[in-house]
């Protein structure tokens, strides 16, 4: 409903169909439907749940009218016609309800127009010549078949790094600064933020992947993924607490499969515990941007991960971003951290607390708010050197040969010695 047009889901298809709960709203349709070109007999009774049902064995129309006076739950309802609509119908609803806050509702969950009951003839009219414009529009151009897919993985080495910022800033920047058709997969099921950092809904479409894996197709992905910016398409989970999601991975697989066919560039928001359970997500990937901190705690963390991928993800270039970073503020200075873990801190993002908080307000990605600042600029750098490395194919990353043991003993010299008894 809300996903994107694609040409293949074109064909054979009714060019409308309402479903109404009342004679007065189909008699005030069916006039309107013969002037469009429309046969009248699309006019139908039962209202919106009778369009889930209806839709549900059968093909959606290009232009759907619905009626949904007699929905207790109206946003319920809409979520589970978009689950059985097409992509690219365009859907105009119907109700008695004269919310403005339902209205907004409505339009971000993919209703075109609503029309408060009863409307006029001329009101149907406008509505439906405003819903064939938007078919007969600009379309979605494919995305350039022989420009490398770009995959990228950011990882946290410890929770509260900030590394679902880095993730949604970096997505929006590949769409926006490079030009690329992104999707922005975030895998945390049960607490992530992919969706809240674009102020969006995240819909069902992730945990119904891992669910049902075999349901993953071309098709689900188009219906599944969220809008979030021109070039910026999200999935992304808010899973019940008492809903544990038990995977064998086949469903993070196939959507990375589909991802890289449907898209230019993927991001990966994952969760360190997912490389445990997980290793192959990285098989695929191109770059891998560890999102750190400067303490002592995040040091440990960041050789431990830098010779995990070594072993696991020879081929990706790593990047390491310290994020956060206060002058003169940290628990250990980037020197040591960098002489912890035996390479350089690729790039620092500081701390601004105006932008970081005016972004969660506003509910847009870290990256966009802060564009022209101090902050903005190393975002802008990373998304723009992975973007190269991938179409250059030579980025090389990873640690540089130390041992994990020793890496680690030498980190304890930064421990604060403990005072003798």
């Amino acid at each position: 409903m809300n996903a994107p047009f694609h040409p293949r889901t074109a064909t054979l298809r009714d060019p409308f169909a309402a479903f109404v709960c009342d004679d007065q709203t189909a008699d005030a349709l069916r006039p309107v439907a013969i002037e469009m070109g429309w046969p009248p007999e699309k006019v139908h009774k039962g209202g919106l749940r009778n369009a889930v049902q209806t839709l549900a064995v059968s093909a959606s129309p290009h232009i759907l009218f619905v009626d949904m006076s007699e929905s207790g739950d109206p946003l319920n309802d809409i979520n589970a016609l978009a689950e059985v609509c097409e992509p690219g119908t365009v859907v105009i609803a119907s109700g008695q309800v004269n919310d403005v806050r339902l209205y907004r509702d409505l339009v971000a969950s993919g209703i075109q127009d609503y029309l408060l009951k009863p409307f006029s003839a001329d009101q149907a009219r406008e509505a439906f010549a405003h819903a064939q414009l938007t078919l007969s529009g600009p379309r979605t151009p494919e995305h350039v078949t022989d420009r490398p897919h770009l995959m990228a993985a950011v990882i946290g080495v410890r929770g509260g790094v900030g590394a679902s910022t880095v993730a949604s800033s970096l997505g929006w920047l590949l769409g926006e600064i490079e030009g690329r058709s992104t999707a922005l997969l975030d895998l945390d099921i049960h607490f992530g933020t992919g969706a809240l950092s674009f102020d969006v809904e995240p819909g069902r479409g992730l945990t119904d992947a891992i669910e049902n894996p075999s349901r993953i197709d071309g098709l689900f992905i188009e219906r599944a993924m969220v809008k979030a910016a021109e070039k910026l398409s999200v999935l992304s989970a808010e899973a019940p607490l008492n809903q544990p999601l038990l995977t064998d991975g086949s469903a993070f697989y196939q959507l990375q499969e589909e991802l890289k066919a449907a898209f230019e560039s993927t991001v990966l928001d994952l969760p360190r515990h997912m490389l445990i359970q997980h290793p192959h997500l990285l098989h695929d990937t191109h770059s891998v941007v560890l999102v750190t901190e400067l303490t002592l705690a995040a040091a440990r963390d960041t050789i431990r991960l830098l010779s995990w991928l070594k072993a696991n993800a020879p081929g990706a270039a790593v990047t390491v971003v310290a994020n956060r970073v206060v002058s003169g503020a940290g628990e250990i200075s980037r020197k040591e951290f960098e002489d912890s873990i035996e390479r350089k801190v690729d790039l620092t993002v500081p701390y601004d607390v105006k932008l970081f908080t005016h972004a969660a307000k506003l509910g847009k990605p870290l990256a966009e708010v802060a564009k022209s600042s101090k902050t903005g600029a190393p975002l802008i750098e990373l998304a723009r050197g992975i973007s190269r490395a991938a179409e250059t194919a030579d980025g090389k990353g990873g640690s540089d040969g130390r041992s994990l043991m020793d890496k680690l003993g030498e980190l304890k010299a930064l421990l604060p010695k403990r005072k003798a008894k």
